[in-house]
């Protein structure tokens, strides 16, 4: 890994971190595909097409989190019954309201934020700019959708109490 100037000893404390984002983002993904697939009510149109785009932007991480790790010369997990072994997230059900898919999301992003924050803790002691780069973005962009999906709830339960 001499092209990189790191310490592959060390780097490989990164990569462990790495795999568990990368499992969450599986299961994340997965989540959002079945929410897509079963939102429901009038909230329907809504929600159908920002899952997608949650879903599309979750593929486009899962590949870059992998390519992270293949660059630091590591092999990414890639096998489901790692990512239900390694995963901070739970798989949910497909028979719940769309409010409580929204609040079930919020939770999750909640969760990956802390597991972003662990990989970047653990490059920032190796040097690693690149991964505190490339996480760093991460957080980021989902502290902004976290703070959208906030507010739609925040509309649905005025609308309730209306």
């Amino acid at each position: 890994m001499s092209y990189l100037n790191l310490d592959k000893n060390k780097t490989k404390d990164t990569v462990k971190e790495l795999n568990v984002l990368l499992a969450d983002y599986h299961m994340y993904y997965q989540k959002l595909r079945n929410f897509h697939w079963n939102v429901t009510g009038q909230n329907f149109f809504d929600l159908h097409v920002q899952f997608e785009d949650m879903y599309n932007e979750a593929k486009v991480k899962i590949d870059e989190i992998a390519e992270r790790i293949l660059t630091l010369r590591f092999q990414p997990k890639s096998n489901f019954t790692d990512y239900l072994d390694l995963s901070n997230l739970k798989e949910a059900s497909s028979n719940i309201q769309d409010h409580e898919m929204v609040s079930a999301l919020l939770e999750d992003h909640g969760t990956i934020i802390n597991q972003m924050r662990n990989v970047v803790d653990s490059a920032d002691k190796n040097d690693d700019e690149g991964t505190i780069d490339l996480v760093g973005a991460y957080i980021r962009e989902l502290e902004k959708t976290s703070w959208m999906l906030d507010a739609w709830i925040m509309k649905t339960e005025e609308k309730q109490h209306a």
